[in-house]
């Protein structure tokens, strides 16, 4: 009988687990980064873009090792957990005069993604200092954008890698277990949006949002080497939050969250229950997304 292991949502074979074991036995003098990233090379794990699945390994051999699966050899030095020491983002002064009125008052409005350039910074702080989650950095792919007005921040946009599973969206799309696995990354996730506290414009929010589409998968090509197929974001109705900005840029509410962590074993909820907003940016964005093309 063939065992299988599960992780991530994907199943690993007797036979693949017998090769890890087979790299470790190779490589135990080498620790287990080197390890981590033999196996990548031999199954040319990589993303899109060419780099290796490193952290993605590492999770997998530590979760194989804690299942008793495997043996890993000690670690050759203990690195601190940056999580830990992580400082927040530092406060910069903006210019804080009310701007009001309609979107002609305001043009051109310029959308600037950030990632990986000095705004990153300010960025950071904006979030930081005016969104009511505050900033954490995302996990895996992701992007982030400042709307500029006449040189001033007016709003910031964040988006990543998506939840591995969200029932009401894999229903919509219509994937099954394997589809979703092999092309979740064509799927990003609005995780933060903020137009700054002193900002009051009418149908700004809908406006950034028609933008964003416009313009996002090609940002994401060239920054990760792949297209972005739909778009997803979380909305909490227990803060009073109604969706109304996405129902007016024309995206399609799916449903609800269970309200259940990724890690939940309990089956109950254990956070607020989110409306889940779509939005495809192609036609034919299931037969995309099921890898039917």
């Amino acid at each position: 009988m063939d065992e299988r292991f599960r992780y991530r949502g994907k199943d690993y074979t007797q036979r693949e687990i017998d090769g890890i074991k087979d790299i470790i036995a190779a490589y135990w003098d080498r620790g287990r980064s080197f390890i981590s990233r033999e196996i990548c090379r031999r199954w040319d794990w990589t993303q899109p873009n060419g780099v290796p699945k490193d952290m993605i390994c590492r999770g997998l051999l530590l979760s194989l090792q804690s299942n008793g699966l495997i043996e890993l050899p000690p670690k050759l030095k203990n690195s601190p957990n940056p999580l830990l020491h992580r400082r927040k983002p530092p406060v910069i002064e903006v210019d804080q005069t009310p701007v009001r009125g309609s979107l002609s008052d305001i043009r051109p409005v310029e959308l600037v993604q950030v990632r990986r350039t000095p705004l990153e910074t300010l960025y950071k702080s904006l979030i930081e200092q005016y969104h009511y989650l505050g900033y954490t950095r995302p996990v895996g792919e992701h992007l982030e954008y400042i709307v500029f007005s006449y040189g001033r921040p007016i709003a910031c946009l964040g988006w990543c890698s998506p939840p591995r599973h969200i029932g009401c969206r894999d229903r919509y799309i219509g994937w099954n277990q394997e589809q979703r696995v092999k092309r979740l990354h064509f799927v990003v996730i609005n995780t933060r949006f903020l137009i700054l506290p002193w900002v009051e414009i009418s149908h700004l929010a809908s406006h950034l949002l028609g933008m964003m589409v416009r313009r996002i998968s090609s940002d994401w090509e060239s920054m990760y080497a792949h297209e972005v197929v739909f778009l997803e974001s979380f909305v909490d109705p227990e803060r009073g939050f109604r969706g109304t900005c996405y129902k007016a840029a024309n995206w399609v509410c799916l449903g609800r969250t269970t309200g259940r962590g990724k890690n939940d074993s309990t089956k109950k909820a254990n956070r607020s229950l989110k409306l889940v907003f779509g939005y495809p940016l192609k036609k034919d964005f299931r037969e995309a997304l099921c890898g039917l093309l």
